[in-house]
């Protein structure tokens, strides 16, 4: 097998290095379509019961690549992700060829310092003094974390008693939030119809003479308020909620403010744009995300808490002596604050980025991230036929296309929506803003230039064009 090992990273190094070539050329299409039907015909999934040669395994991977989605390619505006970041992904197949878990230092010793320093300066930058952290699997499982420490710190008996004891608890996020908080709701005993959904203004944000109204009239019906859910730019309109009077609120009323910046996390790395975070050394919990604007590999996700303590007293006692052993590494024992025990190491592909591009780098990149933004609304507004469904507030835009002569809008947008995503040419989003559909152009790829912004909107009125002449 050893004498194989380097003809098999050579064929490796080939198939990922045409990969990144053809994903860099402004020809290249964003997905290569087939409907499910054609596409399964064309691939052979079956597993047989006698393996197959290496040379053939190549084969059936490179079909992955080809078929798959190449959220590379700077036509790719579907999702709040985007982009290759090498840095990160070197740190991903390093992490991958040591396979290590991250639960004691013994078995993951520098991966272990590193996700203590990474959760050390995020902390930091957070202004959580006295914080913590730890890396999760996404941006739903840090909600669902969050919420979990709020109602431990309200109900600690729910630890050992579970609920039947329990106050009525109520949870608060505005009416834009992600649904990951009603699962968390469910999960955690609380009931998904605990969780109440405060108003947002026309741009997004949660308003906060709301959420004070909604929590008297909970504590008017007897009810005990503990949790309150900000979000760092929502899913759609990539609304920030105002942390600063949300804080408040929550001291006021003893309640635990997360903030959910599992989209607009990364945004605190801007001097220029930090302003949306203004209050956040208030809040209790903070989520994170690098694999969204920071470009680092699929699933980076971290949850920070502004106490030390938080996460190691989530936890019921750990009388795992065949895990955990009382030595001088115990401090160091990750798995000890993690409602995980066997985790991947997330920590070394951020790290890897982090240290490649440094805190400047990064600044810079969030930056071109906004100025493109800014840039694919002011071509909105340069062409008639289209327009903006709602003010853009950070790295969306909503727009849709009114020729004006259309009683059925929704249904033309998502034709030219349907018809460009089959192209492969551009790959954009939608949604609605009440009944009304709307195109959703997301930046997260720090690697797109205002070119790219204009080829977009070629491949977009081919599309418009063609629909016209049918």
């Amino acid at each position: 097998m050893q004498e194989n090992y380097q003809n098999i990273f050579d064929k490796v190094s080939d198939i990922i290095t045409e990969y990144l070539k053809n994903s860099d050329s402004d020809n290249a299409s964003v997905i290569d379509y087939h409907s499910p039907k054609d596409l399964k015909k064309m691939l052979d999934i079956d597993i047989g019961d006698e393996g197959i040669s290496y040379e053939n395994l190549f084969l059936h991977l490179e079909n992955y690549l080809k078929y798959s989605v190449k959220t590379r390619n700077k036509q790719f505006f579907n999702q709040l992700y985007a982009g290759t970041n090498l840095a990160g992904f070197l740190g991903e197949i390093f992490s991958a060829i040591s396979n290590t878990s991250m639960y004691t230092y013994e078995v993951a010793p520098v991966a272990t310092l590193i996700e203590k320093e990474l959760i050390r300066k995020m902390c930091g930058i957070a202004g959580f003094k006295n914080g913590s952290g730890i890396f999760v699997t996404g941006g739903s499982n840090a909600n669902l974390i969050a919420v979990f420490s709020a109602r431990n710190k309200i109900f600690p008996e729910g630890k050992t008693q579970g609920m039947r004891n329990a106050p009525k608890l109520t949870a608060f996020v505005s009416d834009q939030a992600h649904y990951s908080f009603g699962t968390a709701a469910n999960l955690l005993g609380i009931g998904s119809d605990a969780l109440i959904k405060v108003k947002s203004d026309e741009t997004g944000k949660m308003i906060p003479e709301e959420l004070a109204k909604q929590i008297v009239i909970s504590e008017g019906k007897g009810e005990k308020p503990f949790f309150i859910g900000a979000t760092a730019a929502t899913t759609l309109l990539g609304a920030f909620d105002p942390i600063d009077e949300i804080s408040e609120i929550a001291e006021k009323y003893n309640c635990w403010l997360h903030v959910d910046g599992s989209f607009g996390g990364s945004v605190i790395l801007s001097k220029k744009y930090k302003r949306f975070f203004k209050g956040i050394e208030k809040a209790d919990s903070f989520i994170w995300n690098p694999h969204k604007l920071m470009n680092v590999p699929l699933v980076t996700s971290v949850i920070l808490i502004n106490e030390k303590n938080i996460l190691r007293e989530n936890l019921t006692k750990l009388s795992t002596d065949y895990i955990f052993h009382e030595n001088e590494d115990e401090n160091c024992d990750l798995g000890e604050i993690s409602i995980q025990c066997g985790r991947k190491v997330d920590a070394l592909k951020l790290w890897s980025a982090w240290k490649f591009y440094g805190n400047k780098g990064y600044e810079k990149r969030i930056e071109n991230l906004f100025d493109i933004a800014a840039y694919f609304e002011q071509k909105v507004n340069e062409y008639p036929e289209l327009e903006l469904t709602a003010e853009r507030q950070s790295l969306t835009v909503c727009f849709r296309y009114n020729p004006g002569n259309v009683s059925d809008l929704n249904n033309l947008n998502l034709k030219i929506r349907e018809n460009l995503r089959k192209s492969g040419k551009s790959l954009v989003n939608y949604g609605y803003i009440g009944n009304d559909v709307t195109i959703r152009f997301v930046v997260s790829n720090a690697e797109v230039r205002k070119s790219d912004i204009d080829i977009f909107f070629e491949h977009y009125f081919e599309i418009v064009n063609q629909i016209k002449s049918e």
